[in-house]
């Protein structure tokens, strides 16, 4: 029997996972990318935390459940994540706020001073209350872009098409998984862009080992160390589809928040700045939409590491196994405001 033949139409963190996991299911696999190379979208400009308990603050369970199916994702099946758990802090003044957020959350410890000294020596003295995440990650997503591609290089009966549109696919398949993000708006006219801006700093005086999320009533912020000195900084969330530049209100608020982490940052040096636009529907859940032999699989807002691997490996099951997804399949548009 011949296997089923799959086109994936998008290459960032989306469609790379959905283009693995159908190959590794034996199908023939076609990866089809406008850009000159994987992930040169909004995965490029991701933070990379495999977060699914400190998610729960924030969003639905639904977030949360398949965020923990993806932790095992990235930490077994594709290796790339280090698992050394988050760490959230607040100023003195903002203590009610961190404990609205262990309010919300789980599988974490409230840890005093001393903790925080032996899991951040160069945050000794800064910050007497915190929440610890353990079981929690994170990546750099660039290198965990890289790995997928190298994966889908090494394997059988799969084509990877980069520089070329959609439209100009010319061969039928028995599928076609559409993993295009906010560009995909021409077919799901519901999806709203959600601006995201970052920093990537380069300082030789702080050192983090993990992501470091500072709660802020306003201006909630995290630090992700990218090894060598390299610390990224975001994330803005603006109700805006174009991507533009960051702006200097944003720029302003993430080195400040950066500032009240470690002052050490105020001598560091701006290596990055980068703005993206961020998929999502009107309750930012995702979402996996079937119209006739084509998968929508979108929706993943500022969650795409977190979610991608669960929401291929669905995708997989819808295709090949008929499988229902009702918990993605299924939304509930009663409340669904207009796009």
């Amino acid at each position: 029997m011949k296997p089923l033949r799959i086109r994936v139409i998008g290459a960032g963190v989306a469609g790379l996972t959905a283009a693995l996991e159908f190959a590794r299911a034996g199908c023939a696999v076609e990866l089809i990318e406008r850009r000159e190379g994987p992930g040169l979208g909004c995965s490029f400009l991701a933070g990379g935390m495999i977060a699914p308990w400190c998610e729960a603050e924030s969003a639905e369970p639904l977030v949360v459940d398949l965020g923990i199916e993806s932790l095992n994702y990235w930490t077994q099946i594709v290796p790339v994540a280090l698992k050394r758990g988050s760490l959230v802090i607040a100023p003195a003044r903002d203590r009610p706020e961190l404990t609205r957020f262990s309010r919300r959350t789980r599988e974490f410890k409230r840890i005093g001073a001393e903790r925080i000294a032996e899991l951040e020596p160069d945050l000794a003295g800064r910050f007497d209350d915190a929440l610890f995440f353990p079981n929690e990650a994170h990546l750099d997503p660039r290198a965990a872009v890289a790995a997928l591609f190298d994966r889908l290089k090494a394997m059988d009966k799969v084509a990877l098409r980069f520089g070329v549109d959609a439209s100009q696919a010319e061969d039928d398949v028995d599928w076609t998984v559409d993993c295009r993000g906010f560009d995909a708006k021409d077919a799901l006219p519901d999806l709203r862009g959600v601006k995201g801006e970052m920093l990537v700093l380069f300082t030789k005086e702080v050192r983090l080992s993990r992501p470091v999320r500072l709660i802020h009533p306003r201006n909630p912020v995290y630090i992700v160390p990218r090894g060598d000195g390299r610390f990224m900084i975001g994330a803005t969330m603006i109700e805006n589809h174009e991507v533009g530049r960051v702006t200097a209100r944003a720029m302003l608020e993430l080195l400040g928040a950066a500032y009240a982490v470690h002052p050490a940052f105020a001598e560091a040096e701006i290596v990055e700045t980068g703005a993206g636009v961020r998929p999502a529907f009107f309750d930012n859940l995702p979402r996996i939409r079937l119209d006739n032999r084509t998968i929508h699989l979108n929706g993943l807002y500022r969650h795409g590491f977190l979610l991608a691997p669960a929401l291929a490996m669905r995708a997989v099951d819808v295709a090949l196994r008929g499988a229902d997804a009702a918990e993605i399949l299924h939304e509930d548009r009663s409340e669904r405001q207009d796009a």
